[in-house]
């Protein structure tokens, strides 16, 4: 089945397990760029050395080392019938540069997945995550700083794909079967 979708929402909604059973179930590779991030430094790409440094001193790294290694992520074989990517893109710029990377391959987003998640609710699960991992830096007040950071970059991304008639808002609350079962629902009179 072939589908080249985005996964959008806030942190704690739940993004990283449903990339990962929706890949499953329609075959296609879930892409981080977190993890592109890291197999691009653990094999010491040129990029992976440029984004090494950036990281390394704190620093977010720039969107054109960005856009490389996910150009370079999605021209890989097992990317050609379809893909779901989770974190990117994160900025309109990176929305221009992903329309330039379909373009150039002949193709288009099949839809946007945004998973929709209560601030509460998402703040609650990642403060029980915090604790589990033993992650300390991820109290209270970080996090809800990266949910309006999350709200004020992402809103305008999802206008954009609404604009488009590409967007699906799913609700990210409840049991993780419920929601997957949700999103592929969503999703089903889109896929061919």
């Amino acid at each position: 089945m072939s589908a080249r979708l985005v996964l959008l929402g806030p942190p704690g909604a739940g993004k990283g397990t449903q990339a990962a059973r929706i890949s499953e179930r329609l075959g296609v590779p879930a892409i981080s760029t977190g993890d592109i991030f890291r197999a691009n430094v653990a094999e010491q790409t040129e990029l992976g050395r440029r984004a090494q440094r950036y990281m390394d001193a704190g620093e977010y790294v720039p969107d054109e080392v960005t856009n490389a290694m996910v150009a370079g992520r999605l021209a890989a074989d097992d990317a050609a019938d379809g893909f779901l990517l989770d974190g990117y893109p994160r900025t309109p710029d990176q929305v221009r540069q992903l329309d330039g990377m379909l373009e150039s391959a002949g193709t288009g987003l099949t839809a946007v997945v945004e998973i929709t998640a209560d601030v509460e609710e998402a703040v609650a699960r990642m403060l029980k995550r915090a604790a589990e991992q033993g992650r300390a830096d991820d109290n209270e007040a970080v996090i809800r700083r990266r949910l309006e950071v999350y709200a004020e970059q992402t809103a305008p991304l999802a206008a954009t794909y609404a604009d488009r008639g590409l967007l699906v808002r799913v609700d990210g609350m409840g049991a993780i079967d419920a929601v997957t079962d949700r999103i592929m629902a969503a999703l089903a009179p889109r896929l061919h």
